[in-house]
């Protein structure tokens, strides 16, 4: 980094020009593709098993990060987002996304109420995106003119890739479609792409909280009325049409039902199925929504014991290395294996019953054993003291005070699905 202030001036140089040129340099739109698999295990030989990631030079990335947040601040004044969005947006996670789901829904079931979920996933979406499209919607509902939106036209044309695999690499060729994946500026340009769904969603009365592509509908009802089906089968309807005309695909494979409820209402339902993209789709008794597994009566049961079952796994293999790790390099590897897992999205579990949290509890007491050498029948708590560990309850309410905003007009903007649900 001594390089750094000698650099800082030609860099700021070439990003100046190109903003206020309205241009991007030909040698930032080319990018190598690396083919990564989607999750280990899957199969090598299946193409649609891979993700394609593009590799940008330096620069690129510099002068995405500059647009990106010139973008942000022109969305954030003016409320351009679409308001359940959680999806590379500041102060959001996928956490918001499930604590707007799962607020809903419970306080739905307290009514006595029964919801549909409905999950959908989208084919390759990054790579379908049609660029006239992209721009008209930046042009009319974003209101960027000008130079400004002539640069996302040059951002966006004459873009060029080649695949790289371990040393081989392809004959360069035209990209005329799609924002690449492992650009900074690419998720952002996504999200706004798909603005009008969710007045499509809403206007057949389905709530539409959403990370990215990863799309999820429901509804509260007292009973599974015909209309309410058709209510259902009418906006599915008119996303399949939408997703079509915007060269989008749904990923029925991937897409789920699920009725959440009281358990009294959910034995009448157990047939139920919706049609999407013309296949039947039956309701299942547990879906994976954003990495938290639900199921009909969200009391995450079978979600703690994955948690469980997976920590322990990661545990007794952690014993092994043990002996060969300092303590610091121990605590690291747990944090990333094992605290990570019982941290994730821990704020839908506020008010679960003891037992459940007691099962997590259970875990974090057997990592602090082996990280600090403890028996198993020295008392815990001052074990977790000296590690400045919290236990589970308090990581639970530390949680929610992290991301709980204040009431200042830009925290408000920032969450709407948590500060909706707060007391005036």
């Amino acid at each position: 980094m001594a390089c750094l202030p000698a650099l800082r001036p030609h860099l700021l140089s070439v990003i100046n020009s190109s903003l206020s040129t309205g241009s991007v340099p030909p040698a930032l739109k080319l990018a190598s593709v690396t083919p990564i698999l989607k999750k280990p295990g899957l199969d090598p030989d299946i193409h649609n098993n891979y993700r394609p990631i593009s590799n940008l030079p330096f620069l690129s990335k510099i002068l995405e990060r500059t647009v990106v947040h010139q973008l942000k601040t022109h969305l954030d004044s003016n409320q351009l987002y679409e308001p359940f969005q959680s999806g590379f947006r500041s102060h959001h996670s996928t956490e918001t996304a499930l604590i707007k789901v799962t607020n809903d829904l419970l306080l739905s079931s307290d009514e006595h109420s029964l919801n549909i979920l409905i999950l959908l996933d989208l084919s390759a979406a990054f790579d379908t995106i049609n660029h006239s499209i992209l721009l008209s919607h930046l042009e009319s509902s974003l209101h960027i003119t000008g130079t400004a939106l002539s640069w996302f036209k040059s951002y966006l044309s004459d873009r060029e890739q080649f695949i790289s695999i371990n040393k081989f690499k392809s004959d360069t060729a035209p990209v005329s479609q799609g924002v690449p994946q492992g650009s900074v500026l690419g998720p952002l340009l996504f999200i706004l792409y798909l603005l009008p769904l969710g007045d499509i969603i809403r206007h057949h009365g389905l709530q539409y909280p959403c990370y990215a592509d990863d799309t999820q509908l429901y509804i509260s009802t007292k009973s599974i009325t015909p209309t309410i089906h058709s209510s259902i089968t009418n906006c599915l309807t008119d996303i399949k049409t939408w997703m079509q005309a915007n060269f989008l695909k749904l990923n029925t494979d991937k897409s789920e039902v699920l009725i959440i409820g009281p358990k009294s209402l959910n034995k009448s339902h157990h047939n139920f199925s919706l049609c999407i993209d013309g296949i039947t789709v039956p309701a299942s008794s547990h879906v994976r929504n954003l990495g938290i597994i639900f199921d009909q009566t969200l009391s995450y049961e079978r979600h703690i014991n994955h948690i469980r079952k997976t920590a322990f796994f990661l545990l007794k293999n952690s014993a092994c290395l043990r002996p060969s790790l300092s303590s610091a390099a121990a605590e690291t590897l747990i944090h990333a294996f094992i605290t990570s897992r019982l941290d994730y999205c821990n704020s839908i579990l506020y008010g679960s019953p003891t037992k459940i949290i007691n099962k997590l509890q259970y875990i974090q007491n057997s990592t602090a054993r082996l990280l600090s050498h403890s028996r198993t029948r020295d008392h815990i708590t001052p074990v977790l003291q000296n590690l400045h560990w919290l236990p589970i309850q308090q990581r639970i309410q530390f949680k929610i005070l992290l991301i709980t905003p204040s009431h200042s007009p830009s925290h408000s903007q920032a969450q709407p699905q948590i500060c909706q649900r707060q007391p005036p």
